[in-house]
């Protein structure tokens, strides 16, 4: 009999793949700083998964039944790490760095409210099915997920605290300047502002556009 449960939750734990890849796009067409940053605690934070599981050494459970997979050792479950760090920075990010600046106060609390639970929610779905495959114990993807959520916690404090006041010399550099990399961290919400820009731009261009064919 087919398992549509693990069958959903094999891909689901392909998460991680598919967030490298958004932010590479991101990386690709924004270009901007602190997505960079975010990516760097990201690897960051696998380096220090790697290191931790090879000094602990604790075995995945049941004797190693995947043999596919890139470590023997399961404590701390890289997936679960991976998961709640982009989780608990992405609420960070939401909540303290990203603040209001239209008159849409309770449709801005809405999405950031929906967004942080789907967030969290993915997290756990994806520590789940790391034990439900039998790739992690519970203690492992538990561990993974505290750790990536100090992780988390930490890369933000330094991301605000040290990288961000940095961040305006960076986009000065000349290889910065060539690359068309941008620095966005005065500007308090960059969707809100994007859109007023894009749209007072178009519809400066509209206006020439309409005089012209006159």
């Amino acid at each position: 009999m087919c398992d549509l449960s693990g069958h959903l939750l094999a891909y689901l734990s392909l998460s991680p793949i598919f967030v490298i890849v958004g932010f590479v796009t991101l990386i690709i067409f924004k270009r901007e700083l602190h997505t960079i940053s975010f990516l760097g605690g990201l690897a960051l934070n696998e380096g220090v998964n790697w290191l931790i599981k090879h000094v602990i050494q604790e075995p995945r459970p049941c004797g190693g039944p995947h043999t596919a997979v890139g470590t023997k050792y399961g404590m701390p479950s890289s997936h679960s790490q991976f998961m709640w760090f982009f989780s608990v920075y992405s609420f960070l990010f939401l909540y303290l760095r990203m603040h209001q600046t239209n008159n849409a106060r309770f449709l801005d609390l809405l999405w950031r409210h929906v967004l942080s639970l789907g967030l969290l929610t993915a997290a756990f779905l994806v520590s789940y099915s790391r034990v439900y495959l039998l790739y992690h114990t519970w203690s492992q993807v538990f561990y993974g997920g505290v750790a990536g959520s100090l992780m988390a916690v930490a890369w933000f404090v330094i991301t605000q605290e040290v990288l961000t006041p940095l961040f305006p010399r960076i986009a000065a550099w000349p290889i910065s300047e060539f690359f068309l990399i941008r620095d966005t961290s005065l500007i308090p919400n960059v969707l809100w502002f994007e859109y007023t820009v894009t749209r007072a731009e178009a519809r400066n261009r509209q206006r020439k556009l309409g005089t012209k064919l006159q």
